[in-house]
């Protein structure tokens, strides 16, 4: 039996490689040849040249003179040729082409046997030459000029760029989507990285426990979720859950974004939307993700997107028909993220097409405990580091904030060479990322200095002695942002409420800074302003929204949220009476403040002044710090002044151990004895 012949393992044939060279050197021909034919073409029709202009009196004295030599080529508009070298009044080096203007009608007649008979008079006259009149000439010249253009447009524009865009072509990729498939392999996100948001988890495992196990669902008829709409504050994190589900689910998972289906080109945005529909049903089970869909899902109308003509409004007409319409594919889940849910259209928002829709508020105390919790686990935190402490003070903060924390924890303790993160880090950088940076290096006069001392002293004063308000957690005259000082509360916990005794207690806290500079400095100052805004605004909400006040009673009279995105359609819905006593009312509830604020720093004075001191002294005090000072304790910690003693001190220090010692320093040269 006869061996079976060994086969070779698969390579590219030979040929290949020379084909595609022959290919390539072809279009290079190609285009050297255009070249040099538009090249030619232009020189022929002179609009290349280097040519020189003579007038009609010039050109006759250089043939009456012999200085015309080569050929001469009459034109019916203009005449050119060639001077001879040598001829006077030519520069070194200049052209000896030249051309002048000489149309039939101003020739005469018999012009051509005159300038014949004016050339032969010299031994070496010119030879005259008329252009071919022949129309096929002309035609095929300026065919081949087209065709000449039309190459070169479509091998260095529309080939190349067709190519880039697949097999749509050049004008076809405009109306190719632009989104992002992403599977388990591409992110490393998964629901053990999101925290504090337990709830909108827990929904959302339905829908990979879905995808994973769909009979499991239709064994008792029911129907998954064709959209989850994920709506919360910015940095609350529904891009990361977003992350987390492609980082689940073992689906593909299509990620765009809404500014990316608008484009200049009317119906490009459709043709988009229309292209990812197609190709998540081509792969479907699948998930696509719609972040910002605020920015093609508003609503419609002329008020809203400027009419049925605008861009935006044809792509959400073809998303909507994607999600509910005839053709719709139950394999497809559509989940989409904003901030902004009170302008999105109905039609977008009904059961159907987004069937749920998931809150992701901010963290609450357990919350960012959880999120400081895997952000701390990334970096190197000290033993001292107390997250509990960290969450309590940052009520409010989202979990874009919170890493943000950590981040400039760990960068504050890199600039310092320290090996770990301290307890001290995490508070400068929750004030950090809340408030900005502290400006530790500016001049401050020192009447400036106290008037802060004593604004801030207020404000610290009155929140320790007023009952309701949140316990004080530090407070300092450093400036920091466009703050000249601040004084920090520490919440005891979240507050979804706010009841008549924490909105009073707070503004006399906001108060007390402004009645402080009164009492201690009989003059006040523009500083603040902040405060007085902050005051107006809770007053304002208490008796327009929350029915504090007695005299309007149980009743709403803030502004109309239907226009909130159209002020101008926006108006009043009470009377000018009632806006007086609108007004009446705020001024009353911030006077009782006021006169409250006001009776406790008078009966306080020698606390306030004792604690505006120990502000002069040591710039910063916790809030244990300050309850020692109004208690007439003294506190065990260096002032500003040992601290700068000790600095001048150790740059004194190292500054002498840097200078060479006495012993080892070199001897002058000895001096010359007299005489």
């Amino acid at each position: 039996m006869d061996n079976p012949t060994p086969q070779k393992p698969d390579r590219p044939s030979p040929p290949q490689m020379p084909n595609r060279f022959s290919k390539s050197l072809v279009g290079w021909v190609i285009m050297i040849t255009a070249g040099l034919l538009l090249i030619g073409y232009f020189s022929k029709s002179g609009l290349i040249n280097n040519r020189v202009e003579v007038s009609a009196a010039d050109f006759w004295t250089y043939v009456d003179n012999g200085q015309v030599t080569g050929k001469l080529l009459v034109k019916d508009d203009r005449i050119e040729g060639e001077l001879s070298p040598g001829t006077p009044g030519l520069k070194a080096g200049a052209s000896r082409k030249f051309y002048v203007n000489y149309p039939v009608r101003v020739r005469g007649e018999r012009f051509d046997e005159k300038l014949l008979a004016a050339l032969n008079k010299h031994s070496n006259p010119a030879s005259l030459h008329y252009p071919s009149d022949s129309w096929w000439d002309g035609m095929l010249s300026q065919f081949l000029v087209l065709a000449v253009f039309l190459f070169l447009i479509w091998f260095l524009l529309f080939r190349r760029l067709g190519a880039a865009a697949g097999g749509g072509g050049f004008l076809g990729n405009f109306g190719r989507s632009r989104h992002r498939v992403l599977t388990k392999e591409h992110t490393k996100v998964t629901f053990d990285d999101v925290a504090g948001v337990q709830e909108a988890k827990e929904e959302l495992h339905e829908i990979i426990e879905f995808l994973k196990n769909p009979r499991k669902f239709q064994r008792l008829g029911g129907r998954i979720p064709r959209g989850v709409l994920l709506v919360g504050d910015p940095g609350c994190g529904k891009t990361l859950l977003a992350k987390a589900i492609a980082g689940e689910a073992d689906v593909p998972f299509f990620s765009i974004s809404g500014s990316d289906f608008v484009e200049m080109f009317v119906g490009v945005g459709a043709s988009r939307v229309r292209d990812l529909f197609k190709q998540a049903k081509d792969s479907a089970p699948c998930i696509i993700f719609l972040d910002e869909i605020d920015a093609v899902g508003r609503k419609r109308g002329v008020g809203f997107n400027g009419g049925g003509h605008d861009e935006r409004e044809q792509t959400l007409n073809a998303i909507l028909v994607e999600m509910d319409g005839f053709d719709t594919s139950d394999q497809v889940i559509v989940i989409a993220a904003t901030n902004r849910m009170d302008v999105l259209d109905p039609a977008l928002t009904r059961p159907g097409r987004f069937d749920r829709q998931i809150d992701v508020p901010l963290p609450d105390l357990q919350g960012r405990y959880d999120i400081l919790k895997i952000y701390a686990a990334k970096v190197k935190a000290g033993p001292d580091v107390d997250l509990h402490r960290v969450a309590r003070g940052t009520p409010m903060f989202s979990g874009a904030d919170l890493a943000a924390l950590v981040n400039e924890a760990a960068i504050a303790a890199t600039m310092t060479n320290k090996d770990f993160i301290e307890q001290a880090d995490m508070e400068e950088a929750r004030d950090k990322v809340r408030w900005g940076r502290a400006r530790k290096s500016r001049v401050v006069d020192e009447k400036e200095k106290e008037l802060v001392a004593c604004h801030e002293a207020g404000h610290a004063l009155v929140q320790m002695l007023t009952p309701g308000a949140d316990p004080l957690h530090k407070v300092s005259i450093i400036p920091r942002g466009s703050m000249g000082g601040s004084t920090f509360s520490l919440p005891e916990k979240d507050r979804y409420t706010y009841t008549r005794t924490y909105c009073k207690a707070m503004l006399c806290v906001m108060l007390g800074g402004r009645t402080a500079e009164q009492l201690v400095l009989d003059d006040i100052s523009s500083g603040a302003a902040g405060d007085i805004a902050q005051a107006t605004e809770t007053a304002r909400h208490m008796v327009l929204d929350w029915g504090m006040s007695d005299r309007l009673g149980f009743v709403r009279y803030g502004g109309d949220e239907r226009h909130a995105f159209m002020p101008e359609l926006a108006g009043k819905d009470y009377s000018d009476r009632t806006a007086e006593t609108i007004d009446q009312e705020i001024k009353a509830i911030i006077d009782e403040a006021y006169a409250v604020t006001r009776n406790t720093l008078q009966a306080n004075r020698d606390k306030l002044r004792h604690l505006a001191d120990a502000l002069l002294k040591y710039e910063t005090l916790s809030g244990e710090e300050a309850r020692r000072i109004i208690d007439g304790k003294e506190l065990d910690k260096p002032t500003v002044d040992d601290l700068l003693n000790r600095e001048h001190a150790r740059t004194a220090y190292k500054d002498t151990a840097q200078s060479p010692a006495p012993d080892s320093a070199p001897k002058a040269p000895p001096l010359p004895s007299p005489g």
